[in-house]
């Protein structure tokens, strides 16, 4: 198969029937986060996030944006705050699952091309009876997506929706390997008073203590493993880099429906940022997935370059990195 190949399309219903946490984290929960002995913060989220959950599994209440219309204490928002590789996928999935539905959990991206697709009083209307929507990879770099997002955090929990959220920032902007707190709350304006923000530090756990990113194969190499692995795609990089400029981020998910391992021929440092940023969210949904990676050419470790990982997106693509060559080592 080549993926270069596919034009996957989604429905409206499957857009909100997909609001789920992708295979990775299907399963996981606040136990199965195990926190780095060496960082409290990590243990302080779980609890953070299990009493967050409790809140939000009682029975729901309606708010108004100028205050509660009862008594019922606690905050609305939850937002998870740290650099890449601490774990806050994973804590915001154990969240989803920890609470009773309805409830909706989806990137950024994913929601934003909800809000397209439904337009936005109908993607209001069918996710006001939810009782948490999670939003992972939260972004601050398209004003205009961030807005449309926070206006439409305000309109759900006036509803009496909980929100729960992962941070995805330019380091440059808002701090290195950190989220400003105070920027994203002026952001959500006067949901500001809802959101308690929590910080997980750490080391990125995918590298404790790993080796570097396996070497490239051979072209021909690749091309065997690819026809001996049932469910496997191969594609040259560039016209999957192609590929993806077609086809809808939100719909990177679909793309790899089916797929078993991915393999890339004559891979090279991504030309710009907007083929660099497509990669990164192909890369994020292929770590949702748990899909292995083997690559002939460059490492994958060398996709984005120099001038890239100095720049206002350098977050991005070390994570994109960290997710990659831990993909790469299956």
């Amino acid at each position: 198969m080549r993926l270069s190949d596919r034009d996957p399309q989604v429905s409206p219903d499957e857009l909100i029937e997909n609001l789920v946490p992708p295979p990775r984290f299907g399963s996981v929960s606040f136990d199965t986060y195990i926190p780095n002995p060496d960082e409290p913060s990590q243990a302080a989220a779980v609890e953070a996030g299990r009493l967050f959950a409790a809140r939000v599994s009682v029975k729901r209440r309606k708010w108004s944006l100028f205050g509660s219309r009862d008594d019922e204490p606690g905050k609305l928002g939850l937002y998870l705050d740290g650099g890449f590789g601490v774990g806050k996928t994973h804590l915001l999935a154990s969240l989803w699952h920890a609470v009773p539905g309805p409830k909706a959990y989806g990137t950024f991206v994913e929601l934003t091309n909800l809000v397209g697709v439904l337009t936005f009083p109908e993607a209001v209307k069918r996710l006001s009876a939810h009782k948490l929507l999670a939003i992972d990879e939260f972004e601050l770099d398209d004003p205009g997506d961030t807005m449309l997002v926070t206006r439409l955090i305000k309109e759900l929990t006036a509803h009496g929706v909980h929100v729960a959220a992962t941070s995805n920032t330019l380091p440059d902007k808002l701090g290195e390997g950190r989220f400003a707190a105070a920027d994203f709350l002026r952001e959500i304006q006067s949901m500001s008073s809802r959101f308690d923000v929590v910080r997980v530090d750490g080391p990125d756990y995918r590298h404790r203590g790993l080796p570097d990113a396996p070497s490239p194969m051979s072209e021909g190499e690749l091309m065997v493993r690819a026809s001996t692995t049932d469910g496997s795609t191969l594609d040259d990089f560039d016209e999957l880099c192609t590929a993806l400029a077609r086809i809808h981020p939100s719909k990177y998910g679909r793309l790899l429906d089916g797929v078993t391992a991915v393999h890339l021929k004559d891979v090279k440092p991504a030309p710009d940022q907007n083929v660099g940023l497509r990669l990164v969210a192909f890369g994020d949904r292929l770590y949702d997935r748990d899909i292995p990676v083997a690559v002939s050419g460059q490492p994958l470790s060398e996709l984005f370059t120099e001038e890239m990982l100095r720049g206002g997106y350098r977050k991005k693509y070390l994570r994109a990195v960290s997710r990659l060559v831990a993909l790469s080592r299956q």
